[in-house]
């Protein structure tokens, strides 16, 4: 089931590329980045509250609330210095070079988590590696 999830991930990611590039003409990418924002923020605490699952906020842990904020620095930073790519060069070689986040999350997720790597997915990071630094070239 998670692969669903996944692929309507990259689906969706796909989509944010093209409007993103679409939104970004004549205007600052920071103030673009900035809106979308709190877009993502008015639809993620809509889910939240739809669903009940506010209450569950009281039960989060120091390290909880520490990683999550992390995760949000780096998302914001992610975005900004994605939509300025976006606003600077061609969507198709943006959004595939911003996917070499898929083999570092790999590497990142041996050395700080300790997850195991296959062959499949050692070989893969690599085609993902190989295949942006084409795209670079």
């Amino acid at each position: 089931m998670w692969w669903i999830y996944a692929l309507l991930s990259a689906f969706f990611a796909a989509l944010t590329a093209i409007f993103a590039k679409m939104g970004i003409r004549n205007m600052d990418s920071n103030l673009a980045t900035a809106i979308r924002t709190v877009v993502i923020l008015m639809l993620a605490w809509g889910i939240v509250l739809f669903k009940g699952s506010a209450s569950g906020i009281g039960n989060l842990s120091k390290q909880n609330w520490i990683f999550l904020l992390l995760s949000g620095c780096a998302t914001g930073l992610s975005w900004i210095f994605y939509f300025k790519a976006l606003q600077l060069g061609e969507v198709s070689q943006v959004a595939p070079v911003d996917k070499l986040s898929v083999a570092i999350a790999i590497v990142l997720a041996v050395i700080f988590l300790g997850e195991p790597i296959t062959w499949k997915s050692a070989v893969g990071a690599l085609m993902i590696m190989g295949g942006t630094f084409v795209l670079i070239l």
